[in-house]
């Protein structure tokens, strides 16, 4: 039996908190501040990442973001 994800219910249980849509617009900034800059392109496989995270206090500046391959970034123990 294969399990079916119930994409509304993450949404209206999770995704769709007034909390997680603001981390989810800081993210957003975050990768088009680093597209226009040129570091990153759509597509090229890497990721934006605050060197100070948002929930450590960290902010959406230039100073804080670098870019790192998707799999640097998303096996860091944070």
């Amino acid at each position: 039996m294969t399990y079916k994800r119930d994409y509304k219910a993450e949404y209206d249980n999770y995704h769709g908190k007034p909390e997680q849509i603001k981390k989810r617009a800081e993210r957003v900034k975050a990768r088009r501040m680093m597209e226009k800059s040129g570091a990153v392109t759509k597509g090229d496989g890497k990721d934006v990442d605050h060197k100070k995270p948002l929930r450590a206090g960290g902010t959406t500046t230039k100073s804080n973001l670098r870019v790192r391959s998707a799999k640097a970034n998303r096996s860091d123990n944070k």
